[in-house]
């Protein structure tokens, strides 16, 4: 049976309307609704009453105005329900891949009714039965297994909000999972796994001391097929189908568009709390693979414009290039492509209020012509947009082919991996890495130090979403990934983990003992580097995820918050928090240039100082050295200067070692931290720091780190 014709039918007044803002925008009398697409022949916008409901209105949008097909439908508001079904040709093989039998949600959609009920056959555009595969067309409506996009009022009751503008060399980023923050049955929350849920738990936040959370992805994602067919999801959330509407699975209420108006409340609290919000954005790639799969927007409405394709002298556009491993690329070099992610960004700032973006596998948006580009496009719209040239920008500084770390423009942070991987493989006693740990330490100036950057352009972290968590890293040699479903192949073999002597949990107090010095250090290497600091959450609760390294199909208690761990690991949580306070107390540890090795303010100590064992050179050529220790001076910090000194001691040896001090006139060593000491002596309370005697020598046992600070007599 044929598939009823698409022709309008509409007892509605419609208007032309106007060709900008695109999307849908509500007026005093109606809404316009403009759809960029530069090949299609026709757009149809369809109105709904509810989410399964069939189309009320089959609107023909009556103008197209360089490339936008727009009109204005009166008497309706907020809360509307609609779609598109877009005609135009069916080319694969170049490119062209409409079908007006498909339901297409609008790229510039707010809000989403709910998910795509993903193993339907019916949203794929082409017959899978078909002998061309692709090259075929489906005439099926896929109407049934799609949400609805819903006209949103952006009106909310901020009660006075402002950002809290936390300088960047102060920022403390505290990475997180929006549902898993409360999904667990002991997070105690009346709304758990929602935006709602996280503001009860903003209070263990604050009495952390972060003052920057990087949510997971919370734009609105699809869960592919190859997961939901082994009972398994799409966690994470890595695979974005609305670049403008926060996640409905996260929203407690159940009216379209509620999440919304939750993630504002949430951004809100935040807010009130001195807590900045970045979110984890993906713009690299989209929701719909590669040409096997599912036709849900931007394939449906100008696949040419959207993506990066490829192909054979027959077939020039079939295909598509796959940089993000994916299944496609998005075309940021496409000046609408670029318009559609500058206008997502912008709306987030400034209707949603948040303060910055982490950007995934960000080497793809600075692709020209396949190769990456460090003044490519979409870089030059972002230093040149007076809204986000001010937010708080972070790159992954790689994706499925290249590995860019240190190359992005001077106003963009960046993940370090090189910083993640030196500390881990030093905290594990390989040798050799004492040169490469000390660029790591003071801010990567090999990486971020001849272009005007600077060490908060660093942002450093050991442990984050992708990988094992801290009490992971310190309990097992080798992923266990089992759960996954793919026969433990999945995720990094290259962990740099040590499991202390024994793989995963054991009741060896002596080998749990290790683990837990082992993670002090760690969180010590982050925190006191120069450097912006990121934090995995639940780390402070030594959470873990029993060796699996990559938990994005694990949406259950492997991957929640287990809030039970607040009181079993209390005196893990406390280092932590005083660690935190550690250093915004001492601004020495947040610099905003990087350390010259020179006395600056000529009271004949340089800023920064290395030492050996015995205060001479440390053994950078040493490949069996597993010692370093620096001196910081406080007066030669830049904000709040005191009258200070800093020592940190690194041993990663087997070994006790005996660490000569040097000597600090009018001033005295107090102990501050040392990791290899019981609970609570680890880490002296503020101003009852210990004071050494002997004050030229300090004894530092196997596998830990030693803060002391020189203190006036």
């Amino acid at each position: 049976m044929s598939p009823p014709e698409l022709r309008q039918h509409t007892r509605r007044t419609i208007s032309a309307g106007q060709f900008h803002p695109l999307g849908a925008n509500v007026r005093a009398d109606g809404v316009n609704f403009a759809l960029y697409s530069r090949d299609a022949s026709d757009v149809f916008l369809l109105l709904f009453d509810g989410p399964d409901a069939p189309p009320t209105d089959v609107i023909r949008l009556p103008r197209r105005t360089r490339f936008v097909f727009h009109g204005f439908v009166h008497g309706i508001g907020p809360g509307q329900l609609y779609a598109f079904k877009v005609r135009g040709p069916f080319e694969p093989a170049h490119g062209l891949r409409f079908n007006e039998h498909k339901l297409v949600l609008d790229p510039y959609a707010r809000a989403f009714s709910g998910k795509v009920h993903g193993g339907d056959s019916a949203l794929l555009a082409y017959d899978p039965y078909s002998p061309a595969r692709d090259l075929s067309l489906d005439t099926r409506d896929s109407s049934a297994a799609m949400p609805r996009c819903v006209v949103v009022d952006d009106r909310f009751d901020w009660q006075g909000d402002t950002p809290p503008d936390v300088p960047f060399e102060q920022l403390v980023i505290y990475e997180v999972h929006l549902k898993g923050f409360t999904a667990h049955p002991t997070s105690g929350v009346r709304q758990p796994g929602t935006y709602l849920g996280f503001i009860e738990k903003i209070p263990h936040l604050v009495e952390l001391g972060v003052n920057a959370v990087e949510l997971l992805p919370i734009q609105e994602y699809f869960v592919e097929d190859f997961l939901t067919q082994k009972g398994l999801t799409n966690y994470w959330g890595y695979n974005t189908l609305g670049f403008f509407a926060p996640e409905s699975s996260y929203a407690w209420g159940k009216a379209p568009g509620a999440a919304v108006f939750e993630l504002k409340s949430l951004v809100r609290e935040l807010h009130r709390a001195k807590i900045e919000v970045i979110l984890d954005v993906v713009y690299n790639h989209t929701a719909e693979g590669d040409e096997r799969g599912p036709t849900l927007a931007f394939r449906g409405i100008d696949n040419r414009t959207y993506y990066l394709l490829t192909g054979s002298a027959t077939e020039p556009q079939r295909h598509y290039m796959n940089y993000s491993g994916c299944g496609n690329s998005m075309n940021l070099a496409d000046p609408a492509v670029i318009r559609l992610v500058m206008d997502s960004l912008r709306y987030w700032v400034e209707v949603m209020h948040v303060d910055g973006f982490r950007f995934d596998l960000a080497s793809v948006l600075g692709r020209q012509e396949g190769t990456f580009r460090t003044a490519a496009s979409f870089f030059d719209a972002i230093s040149q947009d007076p809204v986000l040239s001010r937010v708080k920008l972070i790159a992954e500084p790689w994706d499925l082919a290249t590995y860019q770390v240190g190359n992005f423009p001077v106003d963009w942070a960046e993940w370090n991996g090189r910083f993640r991987d030196t500390l881990r493989r030093f905290a594990r006693g390989e040798p050799g890495l004492l040169r490469e740990l000390g660029f790591r330490l003071t801010g990567s100036q090999d990486l971020y130090g001849d272009d005007g950057r600077t060490p908060y352009n660093s942002v450093n972290f050991v442990t984050c979403h992708d990988g094992f968590t801290l009490w992971d890293l310190v309990s097992y040699d080798h992923k266990h990934n089992d759960a996954n479903g793919e026969q433990n192949r999945d995720g990094t073999n290259d962990n740099h983990s040590w499991n202390c002597g024994v793989e995963g949990e054991t009741s060896d107090p002596g080998v749990n003992a290790l683990r837990r010095q082992v993670a002090k250090n760690h969180v010590c290497h982050l925190l006191f580097s120069a450097g912006t600091p990121m934090l995995l959450g639940g780390d402070e609760l030594l959470r873990t995820q029993r060796g699996n390294n990559n938990a994005y199909c694990q949406d259950n208690d492997l991957s929640w918050f287990d809030w039970s761990l607040r009181e079993r690991n209390a005196d893990f949580f406390r280092f932590v928090q005083k660690a935190v306070h550690f250093v915004r107390k001492y601004p020495v540890l947040s610099r905003r240039s990087h350390f010259s090795g020179r006395d600056q303010n000529m009271n004949q100590v340089p800023d920064l100082r290395w030492y050996g064992q015995n205060l001479d050179e440390p053994a950078w050529a040493d490949p069996e050295a597993r010692l370093l220790a620096y001196q910081l001076d406080g007066s030669e910090a830049e904000l709040g200067a005191g009258d200070y000194f800093l020592f940190v001691i690194l041993n990663a040896d087997r070994q006790m070692r005996g660490v000569k001090l040097p000597p600090i006139d009018g001033h005295r060593w107090h102990r501050v931290i040392d990791t290899s000491l019981p609970d609570g002596p680890d880490f002296a309370e503020d101003g009852h720091e210990v004071l050494l005697v002997p004050q030229d020598e300090y004894l530092v046992s196997p596998h830990s780190t030693v803060v002391l600070l020189g203190c006036p007599r």
